[in-house]
């Protein structure tokens, strides 16, 4: 389903904050393995082990979030309220995605279905607006 991507698809890189690179490379979360990509293939997050793919369609609204309290917003987190997930590596800002039909994302399994995602991505108004064109 995602491993046709047109070369007009957008990349978008995690803005990391330099006090949390090397705890976040700890775990695998580095710049060369954390990126948001979207286009008409779909939407796809890589978050260092972590992945999660959809279809543009199931996005509902995006919108720039933030600033964010850091132990809420560095690494790989799941809300309690909500279910929803953040991928963080900065507290400044992100992107909040909603989704129509909830999407697997933090455990293996796809057992824990999470209906928003955070990325701090270094251009979220980019982002949100790429997701705006496509939807």
């Amino acid at each position: 389903m995602f491993s046709t991507w047109r070369t007009v698809d957008e990349v978008y890189r995690f803005a990391f904050d330099g006090r949390f690179r090397l705890p976040l490379g700890l775990v695998g979360v580095t710049p060369s393995t954390a990126w948001v990509r979207v286009g008409a293939g779909g939407f796809e997050v890589r978050f260092g082990p972590w992945a999660v793919r959809t279809p543009v369609a199931n996005i509902v609204g995006a919108e720039v979030t933030g600033p964010f309290s850091v132990l809420r917003s560095i690494g790989a987190r799941l809300s309690l309220a909500d279910r929803g997930v953040t991928l963080g590596t900065n507290p400044t800002a992100g992107v909040c995605v909603r989704f129509r039909d909830p999407v697997p994302g933090l455990e293996p399994t796809g057992v824990l279905l999470h209906p928003g995602l955070t990325v701090t991505v270094a251009a979220p108004e980019a982002l949100v607006a790429e997701l705006d064109r496509l939807r």
